[in-house]
C-alpha cells in the first residue's frame, strides 16, 4: 500500500471513530447528528472531479440540510478540482484552501533532559476532568461545547489513549495517540497559554513515541495545523514527507481559519 493510501485509510478510520460514513460514487459523506458543529464529523469528502458536479452539490446540500447541519465539502487534490470549486462558489459556497503538511516519525526517540517538575499520566476516570479542562481552553479545538462531546467519544474508544502533562502538579498539556492496525497518529496536542515556551510539547511527544515503540507501531503520523506547528514537531523527529493541497467549502458559518484564529 502506498503512502497516500495509508494516510487516507488512517484518516478515514479516525473520522469514523466519531462519525458515520456513507460511500458515494463521487466520494463519501460523513455525519454525526449529535455533534453538528464538529466540522470533521460533518462533511462531504471529494478527491476526484465528479462526473455530474451539479447533482453532487444538490445531493450534499439536501443531505445535510435534512439533518439541520451546514453543508460543507472537504476537498483533496484541489489542483484537479478547479472547475468543481468554481461551481461551488457559483452555488454560494464560501471557500478556503490549505497546505496540509503530513509528518512521519523517523523512529528515533527524542532525547530530552529529565524535568522533575513534569509528570505525564494516562487519562483515566480520575484525571478525566483535568484533561478535559485543558482541551476546552484551546480555541483551535472548537470550544467547550464541541470538545466536551468529542473528548467523551474518544475516551470511550479503545483506539484512543489520552495523556495529561502536569507541571508542578498543575494540568497544562495534553495529547493523544490514535491507533489503527499498525499505524498511529498523534492528535489533540495542546498546552494552555501560560505554560507555552517551556518545551512541554516535546516531553509529551517523547512519551507518545515510547508508547509507539512499546506497541511496535510501524508508523507514527502527525498532521500539524500550520507551518509554525510543523516546525515544532520537526524538532522531535517528525519529518514532513509531503504537503497536501486541500480545500474547505461551506455554505454557512465560520471558516476553519477563523476558528483557528489565522
Amino acid at each position: 500500500m502506498d503512502l497516500i493510501k495509508q494516510i487516507e485509510e488512517l484518516n478515514f478510520a479516525l473520522l469514523q471513530s466519531f462519525s458515520n460514513k456513507q460511500d458515494q460514487r463521487w466520494g463519501a459523506l460523513f455525519w454525526n447528528e449529535q455533534q453538528p458543529n464538529l466540522y470533521d464529523a460533518n462533511h462531504a469528502h471529494v478527491s476526484e472531479p465528479p462526473d455530474h458536479p451539479e447533482k453532487v452539490i444538490d445531493e450534499v446540500i439536501s443531505f445535510y440540510e435534512a439533518l439541520n447541519i451546514t453543508p460543507r465539502f472537504y476537498l483533496y487534490n484541489v489542483e484537479s478540482l478547479t472547475n468543481f470549486i468554481a461551481l461551488l462558489k457559483e452555488n454560494d459556497f464560501q471557500y478556503e484552501d490549505f497546505s496540509q503538511p503530513i509528518q512521519l516519525w523517523n523512529k528515533e526517540l527524542t532525547r530530552l533532559p529529565l524535568n522533575h517538575d513534569v509528570t505525564i499520566e494516562k487519562v483515566t476516570s480520575k484525571n478525566y476532568h483535568d484533561a478535559l479542562w485543558v482541551e476546552c481552553q484551546i480555541k483551535e479545538f472548537g470550544g467547550k461545547a464541541v470538545r466536551e462531546k468529542a473528548f467523551e467519544t474518544e475516551f470511550n474508544d479503545d483506539r484512543y489513549t489520552h495523556y495529561l502533562l502536569k507541571y508542578n502538579g498543575k494540568p497544562c498539556s495534553t495529547a493523544c495517540l490514535f491507533v489503527h492496525g499498525d499505524q498511529g497518529r498523534v492528535e489533540s496536542v495542546a498546552t494552555i497559554k501560560e505554560y507555552r515556551g517551556k518545551g512541554l510539547i516535546g516531553l509529551i511527544l517523547q512519551h507518545i513515541q515510547k508508547e509507539a515503540q512499546n506497541q511496535q507501531l510501524e508508523k507514527l503520523w502527525v498532521h500539524p495545523i500550520n507551518e509554525r506547528v510543523e516546525k515544532v514537531y520537526s524538532r522531535y523527529g517528525f519529518n514532513t514527507i509531503l504537503t497536501l493541497q486541500t480545500g474547505h467549502a461551506f455554505l454557512d458559518g465560520k471558516s476553519i481559519k477563523g476558528l483557528q484564529g489565522r
